[in-house]
């Protein structure tokens, strides 16, 4: 398993989905994504920025 973090403007939902989108363009086989974390950042000008932290699952090969 490994952690990832996503972020979005819009909601901790596409935040969770571009994490995933993004770890499936280094790894194969992702089998089981959890939520363990999410926040929300206020920046100076009032913007939300929703994070979602997960830990993915994935098949393991050796080479």
């Amino acid at each position: 398993m490994i952690d990832v973090i996503g972020t979005s403007s819009s909601s901790w939902e596409d935040a969770a989905a571009g994490a995933i989108r993004t770890a499936k363009g280094s790894l194969r086989d992702v089998r089981v994504a959890e939520v363990t974390q999410q926040d929300v950042v206020v920046g100076d000008d009032g913007e939300l920025v929703y994070r979602t932290r997960l830990q993915l699952s994935f098949k393991y090969e050796s080479e």
